[in-house]
């Protein structure tokens, strides 16, 4: 059995663009020697995946998994509509999810080599995209919600409240998913993205011939508006918009929401 070093399947790896597993076996059936298993790598077709790397991913699937008080949301992108909905694909990032909620980023990359085999299998370009993890205090809620489109999860959403209920974290989740917010507070929005939006408002304001004196109210009106629909907090609740997301809270008995995820596919 021939004899190779796990960097110099990483030089070859590097050389090529081929998965490790291809690697490994080119090394394998060359008997360690680089320049032989990069031909036998080209003969076999397998150099392809370096052209692959290349492709644009803007397909795929995300999935959401809670257990207990730890949850965890993947994204697995790939090129077509055709893969990401595929049983081999919906399967594997449903696994990683799972794995990534059990044991973290580490438990996450020790699937690596799965979603190489998977996309020499399926002739695409497939790489992990944006993943989440919420691991929350006792006494804590995690809730989350998957909207799934064409039997393949695309809007993946979770919650954590403290003092709350799992219904309510549920209920939020669901509002997430379609509101999409940017932030949790208004405290939270980078002090650049709002002083560029008052310069927007105020610009706006002049060239619609408000008066001076009025323009104070005028703005800071116009900026009100924008951070309520950004901010999660101040979102009219898309079940009842008479109340927001803070009045919904307090409603039910003063439950803090302490942060959230949302991951879709394509964005």
């Amino acid at each position: 059995m021939a004899s190779f070093s796990a960097k110099e399947v990483a030089e070859l790896r590097k050389r090529t663009g081929a998965g490790i597993l291809d690697c490994r076996e080119a090394l394998q059936e060359c008997d360690g020697d680089l320049g032989r298993a990069e031909q036998w790598l080209r003969e076999q077709g397998k150099i392809s995946a370096r052209k692959r790397e290349d492709r644009e991913r803007a397909e795929g699937a995300v999935a959401v998994v809670v257990e207990g008080l730890v949850g965890a949301i993947v994204a697995l992108e790939c090129e077509t509509d055709f893969v990401a909905k595929s049983a081999e694909f919906v399967q594997l990032v449903d696994e990683l999810a799972a794995e990534l909620a059990a044991g973290g980023e580490p438990a996450l990359e020790a699937q690596r080599e799965r979603v190489e085999k998977l996309a020499v299998t399926l002739k695409e370009n497939i790489a992990v995209g944006q993943t989440r993890r919420f691991e929350a205090p006792v006494g804590s809620v995690i809730g989350s919600y998957l909207h799934i489109q064409n039997g393949r999860g695309v809007n993946a959403v979770l919650v954590e409240l403290a003092g709350g209920t799992p219904e309510l974290a549920h209920d939020i989740a669901v509002h997430v998913a379609f509101t999409r917010p940017e932030y949790l507070r208004r405290e939270d929005v980078p002090e650049d993205v709002v002083a560029a939006e008052r310069q927007t408002v105020e610009a706006i304001a002049r060239n619609e011939g408000k008066p001076d004196a009025s323009l104070p109210k005028i703005i800071e009106g116009r900026l009100n508006g924008w951070f309520k629909e950004r901010c999660l907090l101040e979102q009219p609740y898309v079940r009842d918009e008479k109340q927001s997301i803070a009045d919904l809270l307090r409603a039910h008995g003063g439950a803090e929401l302490r942060r959230f995820a949302q991951v879709v596919v394509g964005s």
